[in-house]
């Protein structure tokens, strides 16, 4: 998941979060413990509002293994205060859970410290590597082929709408029908305007940086194959046409009066779907859990899915690792594993909405046959699951996530009302530098 920079917290629990795992750095070395009686605890770290769903998956593998105790962190803490707090335990070689979550923006940067990992290849990882789509199993995997994480989740693509403001704007709510408003980026935001002109109320999307990052990504799929780092890994932000292209649609949007000038994953952002302030929303698989978090029971069945515009893409997916810091690697190593077999995928899918990297999770019935009350008893698995076999993968570079946050920030600039040339080259010059 992605998530996914992507899913923040509201800041009191974030920081809560942060304190939680920073003592629990502070305190002890150790990822896990062994007791007096031979029991062993294994610490998980994950991230997001909703966490990756493996509650039940724990309680079933400490029932098969008596000796195991699971201890999960990080349900609740954002996407940037958890990469810097990894980075910060990776480095030190001490702090970090034994099964820790990288996500698709950080898990580059990794390639360069496998030192400070497990190769998963030693504990039988590469006996399962059918078990994951081949471009997820290839990301997890280092140039000089150690495997450095097991896949989660893939973020294939959809867009998430209110359907009672698009009936009170006088626009279809069929999902087929609202599907067909849009087969292009240009009619979604001429789309947008209809809306607008009926409604003045409300805006039409939560922010632009969500939809940019889309646009992106879709782009990117189709093109170049890569957004702010060629694949060796050359910063190319200024030379890479999809980025430019992405950055124009998204200030037309600005333009044209669309976005309800929200930041990703802040506390405004999260009152947004409570209050009902937007009508559309980028919406990879895992995103339905956040919504349906975020807005609440009273928002049930006011939303709907509907493909997105383009041509599919991606958005967000983790990957499970091992530190070396930790004490018991091998039983460490089962346990990604089990949380990243087919079976377990299907359990997350039905927890919260994460789609799976398994084809065999992808064509479980579970899975390809859900739906979503909340989302108007959408059909989650058509929607998700279908494109997920035929996604392109986008390489991220080492620093992505850093380069991203620059961009996303002129974009926000131009919400306020900047420039959206003189932001574009603020975009360039602030990247460049992060990216370094």
């Amino acid at each position: 998941m992605s998530v996914p920079s992507r899913r923040r917290r509201l800041a009191a629990i974030a920081l809560a979060s942060v304190t939680v795992l920073a003592t629990a750095a502070a305190c002890s070395d150790d990822s896990s413990d062994s007791g007096s009686d031979g029991q062993i605890t294994l610490v998980v770290d994950v991230f997001g509002d909703q966490g990756f769903g493996y509650e039940e998956l724990y309680k079933q593998y400490e029932a098969e293994h008596s000796n195991i105790k699971i201890q999960e962190r990080g349900k609740g803490l954002g996407l940037g205060d958890y990469n810097t707090r990894l980075t910060q335990q990776i480095t030190a070689g001490s702090g970090a859970g034994d099964v820790v979550a990288l996500e698709e923006g950080t898990i580059v940067q990794y390639y360069a410290q496998t030192d400070k990992f497990q190769n998963l290849a030693d504990y039988g990882a590469n006996d399962f590597k059918g078990n994951f789509l081949p471009w997820k199993w290839e990301a997890g995997t280092t140039p000089d082929g150690k495997v450095l994480g097991l896949g989660t989740d893939v973020g294939s693509m959809a867009l998430c709408y209110r359907s009672d403001l698009f009936k009170a704007a006088g626009l279809p709510t069929d999902r087929e029908q609202v599907a067909a408003l849009w087969p292009t980026w240009d009619e979604f935001i001429a789309t947008g305007q209809k809306f607008a002109a009926a409604d003045k109320k409300h805006k039409f999307i939560d922010s632009a940086t969500n939809f940019y990052n889309v646009v992106l990504m879709q782009k990117a799929g189709d093109g170049s194959g890569y957004t702010y780092y060629d694949k060796s890994n050359k910063l190319v932000i200024g030379e890479n046409p999809d980025v430019k292209a992405a950055y124009d649609l998204t200030t037309k949007m600005i333009a044209a009066g669309l976005s309800n000038n929200l930041q990703s994953f802040s506390n405004e952002w999260n009152a947004g779907f409570k209050n009902g302030t937007f009508a559309t929303i980028a919406c990879p698989a895992w995103m339905t859990g956040v919504i349906k978090g975020n807005a609440g029971d009273s928002a049930a069945g006011k939303w709907d899915i509907a493909k997105a515009p383009g041509n599919g893409g991606n958005w967000g997916g983790s990957w499970l690792a091992v530190p070396k810091s930790s004490k018991h690697p091998k039983e460490a190593a089962e346990l990604a594993k089990f949380l990243t077999s087919a079976k377990g995928q299907v359990e997350a899918f039905k927890a919260v909405g994460n789609l799976p990297s398994s084809p065999q999770a992808l064509s479980d019935p579970a899975v390809g046959a859900a739906t979503n009350d909340y989302f108007s008893n959408a059909p989650t698995g058509t929607i998700f699951a279908a494109g997920a076999t035929s996604l392109k993968p986008v390489y991220l570079g080492p620093k992505n996530n850093a380069v991203r946050t620059e961009v996303e920030n002129t974009l926000r600039a131009v919400e306020q009302g900047k420039s959206a040339d003189e932001q574009w080259q603020a975009a360039l010059k602030n990247g460049e530098a992060a990216g370094k």
